[in-house]
């Protein structure tokens, strides 16, 4: 597979597992109430730790699936003929 289709593949993956960590370990109760300020949403998402922790995600999925394209086990084109 091309380095391009490589990259595509992981950044697809990098945003799915984004997506899914993101509501993880979220605390909505606040210490102070700003007005016009969603009361639902986090004072800190800790943004940067699911940044790290997807992006350690996402490569420990993509060396796997790298793998097993590597090795014939999955094989992109046979599945899309």
């Amino acid at each position: 597979m091309s380095p391009t289709g490589l990259a595509i593949i992981y950044i697809i993956i990098w945003w799915v597992v984004f997506f899914a960590i993101l509501p993880i370990d979220v605390d909505r109760i606040k210490s102070v109430k700003v007005d016009g300020e969603d009361p639902g949403s986090p004072e800190n998402p800790k943004m940067w730790k699911k940044f790290i922790y997807c992006t350690v995600i996402t490569t420990i999925l993509f060396i796997i699936i790298y793998s097993l394209m590597k090795f014939e086990y999955l094989n992109l084109r046979n599945i899309i003929n």
